[in-house]
């Protein structure tokens, strides 16, 4: 491998330089024109607002793949209301292990044992950049757990450690998977994502996604806490049929809605899941080849079949650059994401704040190859930029 040391200004820039982790690019052609149908301006509680929602809702079954007997519902406050939601509505019940390995799976670990005071809690962790033992886990519990680290750019791999006849309920946060990856539903009794990862959608809105076993416990199970409204699925001990169904429990944005769903067709213009993960997985090898013809940077995730293909995090593995304290590390990673973004071949690139010195791009299937072809050469530049400084 060789470290590209030349500092020329790359001649071929990406047409589009949004490669935030969220919110994400749109999709390829997406204009404001597209949202035109919206019913603005109208109750979402009326019918051509109810019929918008359940749209949305009968369109992500069909493009993920949600067996029929999964409850789906549009929820407030984005991927953390709905696991939130989760949360304090199911777990208590029995033991629950809480697993993480980046900043979202420990946040989630914090409510659980800081906020809901879960004495029978076991928490289960690795560094970032690594994988916990998912096999290592007792699923009589309630298991807590991200499908793709966001922060981390380490996801699972597949469900295989995850068995059929699990006695206890497995909550999955799966934004940043959900439509790139294949979640295996029959593994999983809660999944969460919000609008603006894979698909590009607008935040504040989050889908939640429930198995018949996971609506069981509701009913069945009252929590020893009290629960706020936005909270509550059920109503004297029975589901709330409507938010799975389109009366969602406060006011969505309908023009939100109207922009996923514009989302949802574009995905099934491509073959619904099975392009998105094609064009997910393109974007990802593009970015694969150069690392490894690249000698300064390397995956945060250690090992191949757990890098994500939608979050991809890279540490600075330069000697000199290496040799830093973290704080003069984050310090050379804003020098080079500043240029990038000033240059405007590069915006939101900087690795979460909670996580090492590095960068995170987002190679999600709104992105196009091409722009990220585009951009490795400019990544390089930035570095040479940075270190010659």
């Amino acid at each position: 491998m060789t470290t590209r040391t030349t500092e020329a200004t790359p001649q071929v820039r990406p047409l589009n330089p949004r490669f935030s982790s969220g919110p994400c690019a749109k999709r390829p052609g997406w204009e404001l024109s597209s949202l035109k149908n919206a019913a603005l301006g109208r109750s979402h509680r009326a019918a051509p607002g109810k019929a918008k929602l359940k749209e949305a809702i009968d369109k992500t079954r069909t493009v993920l793949g949600v067996p029929d007997d999964y409850r789906i519902g549009i929820v407030p406050a984005s991927d953390t209301g709905a696991f939130e939601m989760a949360m304090w509505s199911l777990l208590g019940a029995r033991p629950s292990t809480m697993v993480a390995w980046e900043s979202f799976g420990a946040g989630w670990v914090s409510d659980v044992v800081k906020q809901l005071k879960l004495e029978d809690s076991t928490v289960l962790s690795a560094d970032y950049g690594h994988l916990p033992d998912m096999s290592a886990i007792d699923y009589d519990s309630d298991v807590v757990f991200t499908w793709n680290g966001t922060t981390s750019g380490v996801r699972m791999p597949n469900g295989d450690a995850i068995p059929v006849d699990r006695a206890g309920l497995t909550l999955c946060d799966a934004t940043s998977a959900a439509f790139a990856q294949d979640l295996p539903f029959e593994k999983l009794d809660v999944v969460t994502f919000s609008w603006q990862k894979v698909l590009g959608g607008e935040a504040a809105h989050g889908i939640l996604i429930l198995s018949p076993r996971a609506v069981e416990r509701l009913e069945t199970y009252t929590p020893a806490w009290p629960l706020p409204k936005i909270f509550r699925l059920t109503k004297g001990g029975k589901l709330i049929e409507g938010i799975f169904t389109g009366a969602t429990i406060n006011t969505p944005s309908m023009l939100c809605v109207e922009d996923y769903i514009d989302a949802l067709d574009w995905a099934s213009s491509l073959g619904g899941l099975s392009g998105l993960m094609d064009r997910a997985n393109r974007n990802f090898a593009v970015l694969d080849a150069w690392v490894a013809g690249t000698s300064w940077v390397d995956f945060l995730a250690e090992v191949p079949e757990t890098r994500s293909n939608t979050s991809v995090c890279l540490k600075l593995v330069d000697p000199d650059v290496a040799a830093m304290d973290s704080n003069a590390q984050s310090a050379f990673v804003k020098q080079m994401t500043s240029l990038l973004d000033d240059a405007g071949v590069a915006y939101d690139i900087g690795g979460y704040r909670d996580a090492p010195p590095g960068l995170r791009i987002w190679t999600g299937a709104t992105i196009e190859a091409s722009d990220l072809e585009a951009l490795t050469a400019w990544l390089d530049w930035a570095f040479a930029t940075a270190k010659s400084a």
